[in-house]
């Protein structure tokens, strides 16, 4: 277990490029290796998660050459993937497990198991199987299906209608590429306003995938060579980004800038929800990089105050909370997160733990079945455990930079998973960790 310590630092600077999106970065890899041809992958994000989506594509006879954040991908088509000879093991990614199942439901007459680490066989995958099941997948597991491992036995899949009961990408996207194979149409209503990577690059790659209003529709393809092979560079992760936004604003003295971070506005809650908090903040040289919008974000040293967060914002900031706890944690006022019951079903119950951190902190913070309320006040410095939970070992380190004291944070080897980087990043731009 890695331990580190983190002093506050009397000023923070630098330009920071964080690493590749983490979702564009599994569904690059993904949605290649179902592609007829080859394609390069710069800027890729070589996190613990995407070497997890990596590894299953290998096993599944996909040729992948991998050399830190550039991946050269040879496809083998949407029918060509081979039957694994063992066990796919997913590791702690919920996308790889989730997307790879709907990936090979409708891959006819392939058998294949999936698998991962305590935590992710501990997450509930009944919002995959029981969509799936209904477009005619054969799925089991244990409790019939609701944890890891899953069986999956390839059928012929038909389309059809699905209105989705709760704001996910990962289970519209393994319902969309459940369906590229299938025999009909399939038609998604409902919460369809989680992230929108896999239908901007579908598109990209020729699919025909239309969305209009809260509608997606995906019709299968006769044509060979579609879906048809997509080179990209991967535009920095705005959830890595957060971490450096929080911690720019909550310092009395401090300009940070992210550089090339993806814009897409199913992913721009925290930078509104920093906004809204009276943050200081400025958006430069937008640009467009494919199919995916793309910017720098300098944030400055910023009187904060609470806020409500809650409604349509949650799905396009739902991973940033924990930093934005730490947020209103030095803010003037209330801040009240609602409507976040996903956090539940994370890494951890990002709502227990996150407010067991910040109660350590001396931090008044109530949770609640959907989210919490904080107080804004000071922080004091405590030892937080990341429960190897990648985006809590960040939010602590951040908390850490403005506490009365030091932080000790436990675990700290986690931030791999989304940020391999991160430890090294924090020593430039003067945080003493």
């Amino acid at each position: 277990m890695t331990i580190v310590t983190i002093a506050p630092p009397q000023r923070l600077r630098g330009t920071i490029e964080v690493p590749g999106d983490k979702s564009i970065s599994h569904r690059a890899v993904l949605f290649n290796s179902l592609a007829d041809g080859e394609a390069d992958i710069t800027h890729f994000l070589p996190g613990a998660d995407c070497r997890s989506t990596i590894a299953c594509m290998r096993a599944l006879g996909v040729t992948i050459n991998h050399d830190g954040d550039s991946v050269h991908v040879i496809g083998r088509g949407l029918h060509g993937l081979q039957e694994p000879a063992d066990i796919l093991d997913c590791g702690n990614s919920g996308t790889t497990l989730r997307l790879l199942t709907g990936i090979l439901a409708g891959q006819e007459g392939m058998f294949a198991v999936l698998t991962g680490d305590a935590s992710l066989r501990s997450r509930p995958q009944k919002r995959i199987v029981a969509p799936l099941r209904a477009l005619g997948a054969v799925l089991d597991g244990r409790k019939g299906g609701e944890l890891a491992p899953l069986g999956v036995r390839g059928a012929r899949l038909h389309g059809g209608a699905y209105e989705l009961p709760i704001a996910s990408a990962q289970v519209k996207s393994a319902l969309l590429l459940a369906a590229l194979a299938g025999t009909g149409p399939l038609t998604l209503t409902g919460r369809t306003d989680g992230r929108d990577h896999t239908e901007r690059m579908l598109a990209a790659m020729g699919v025909d995938i239309v969305t209009e209003g809260v509608t997606v529709r995906l019709t299968p393809t006769t044509h060979p060579g579609i879906p048809k092979s997509l080179s990209l560079h991967v535009p920095g992760d705005p959830s890595s980004a957060a971490f450096w936004w929080v911690a720019a604003a909550i310092h009395p003295d401090a300009e940070l800038t992210t550089v090339g971070v993806c814009l897409n506005p199913s992913r721009t809650g925290a930078l509104e929800a920093l906004r809204m908090m009276g943050a200081d903040l400025t958006i430069s040289n937008e640009r467009m990089a494919g199919s995916e919008p793309v910017g720098d974000v300098t944030v400055r040293s910023s009187r904060l105050r609470g806020i409500e967060i809650g409604g349509s914002i949650i799905p396009r900031l739902i991973d940033e909370i924990p930093v934005l706890a730490i947020a209103a944690a030095c803010a003037t006022g209330d801040t009240l997160v609602r409507d976040a019951q996903e956090l539940r079903a994370k890494e951890t119950d990002r709502i227990a733990t996150v407010a067991h951190g910040l109660d350590a902190m001396r931090v008044t913070v109530e949770p609640t079945g959907d989210g919490m309320g904080i107080t804004g006040g000071r922080l004091r410095g405590a030892t937080l455990a990341s429960h190897e939970d990648h985006r809590l070992a960040m939010a602590w380190a951040i908390a850490g930079l403005v506490a009365s004291n030091e932080t000790i944070i436990t675990g700290a080897e986690a931030v791999d998973v989304s940020y391999p980087g991160f430890w090294e990043t924090l020593k430039q731009i003067g945080g003493d960790a």
